[in-house]
């Protein structure tokens, strides 16, 4: 695929629906193949992403490109990937496009719609899905649910045979990968893309999503220290994992041995200007790092900077205490950064704690954490956003 096709398609979006253009440019984009779906978004590692199969894109005409990537949006701000956890995969999904194609125009011809069940417009996803399960379904959750040759041949609810026939508009199979993300934590990360999506839009949001944007944006009743722990846990993904590289002490070859992952790297900044000089604050956010690291085999570099790096410090599982150092002077974000590209091993992860008032890369690849001061302004528009209160 040429790579002007998703840019042309994003530039158009922005122009007729510039919030939901903002939003996929906050994305993290990738080509793969998708088994003939022209698209699909999911959230890895805490991270959103948005992806692209090059050949069956570039079949869609451009409204329907347009709207597909509308229809994606709405699947992350509802966090239909996250919400999956525990249902049968065929009928959550099929019910998750019910509940969202019906307010989107020129969508693709195989877009599924609430008509095609028998079913009302309007419906919250989860209403579908109890609509399209029959009543003590214990088929696996991975395939449609139906155990009898009668409810194969009626489809969904017994509605025609509209689920056999149809699938899904966008690939759900990479939603499996959200698995890999507290639904806490991808709540945080859809909320800051929609903070950064309504700035660039100059507030204006879609009258189809105004109730599902103000939900969302509702302050988190999370602690910043939750939002920190599962981050970070996330961002690492350390302890065992099976290897059938590795022959198991016990069982030989018949079992997958246990191969130990690499220490989790984190790479920590602390603005040390005056609009962060407070002591408690700092000393709260070294106190929760110090538990951080004991509790994990975990390597932290610690960097002072306000305009540029002051000092630095290291620890480990047993870190002792995390000096604290007063700066003073304007802030630049970009030092931290840039020391954290020519780190060996590089870090999962980088968690900066400042009021953002700064200049900051334009983009970053490195999971990036944002705690922020109660008055402070997310810098960037990747990350997260966490407010530190005290």
């Amino acid at each position: 695929m040429n790579n002007g096709l998703l840019e042309n398609a994003v530039v158009r979006l922005l122009k007729a629906r510039p919030f939901y253009g903002h939003f996929i440019l906050n994305l993290r984009r990738e080509q793969r193949a998708l088994g003939g779906k022209p698209a699909g978004v999911t959230v890895r590692n805490g991270t959103p992403v948005l992806a692209i199969d090059p050949e069956s894109f570039s079949s869609l005409a451009p409204p329907q490109q347009q709207a597909l990537l509308e229809h994606l949006v709405k699947h992350l701000l509802h966090l239909h990937q996250l919400r999956r956890k525990g249902r049968n995969r065929h009928d959550w999904d099929i019910a998750c496009d019910l509940a969202i194609n019906p307010g989107t125009a020129n969508l693709p011809e195989d877009a599924l719609y609430p008509s095609h069940f028998d079913v009302e417009e309007g419906l919250a996803a989860e209403e579908y899905y109890h609509l399209l399960v029959p009543p003590f379904d214990t088929g696996n959750l991975d395939g449609s649910g139906y155990g009898d040759a009668a409810s194969s041949e009626r489809g969904a609810a017994g509605c025609g045979s509209a689920s056999d026939s149809k699938t899904t508009l966008d690939s759900h199979d990479i939603w499996n990968e959200a698995d890999s993300t507290p639904l806490t934590l991808a709540e945080e990360t859809i909320r800051s893309i929609t903070r950064d999506s309504l700035r660039g839009c100059d507030g204006e949001s879609p009258s189809e999503l105004r109730s599902v944007i103000d939900d969302l944006l509702r302050p988190s009743h999370l602690p910043w220290r939750q939002i920190l722990r599962q981050f970070i846990a996330t961002a690492g993904r350390i302890g065992r994992r099976s290897s059938w590289m590795r022959e198991h002490r016990r069982f030989c070859h018949t079992t997958p041995g246990i191969r130990k992952r690499r220490r989790l790297n984190l790479l920590v900044g602390i603005d040390v200007s005056d609009s962060t000089n407070n002591t408690e604050m700092r000393e709260t956010f070294a106190r929760e790092l110090i538990q951080i690291a004991s509790g994990r085999d975990a390597a932290i570099t610690v960097l002072y900077a306000n305009s540029r790096i002051q000092q630095i410090r290291n620890f480990s599982r047993s870190p002792g205490v995390v000096e604290r150092y007063d700066g003073g002077g304007f802030t630049d974000l970009r030092p931290v950064f840039e020391y954290a590209r020519q780190m060996h091993p590089l870090p999962a992860a980088v968690i900066y704690l400042t009021d953002g008032i700064g200049p900051a890369p334009e983009q970053m690849d490195f999971p990036t954490l944002w705690v922020l001061t109660d008055a402070g302004e997310k810098p960037a528009s990747w990350g997260i956003e966490v407010r530190m209160e005290i």
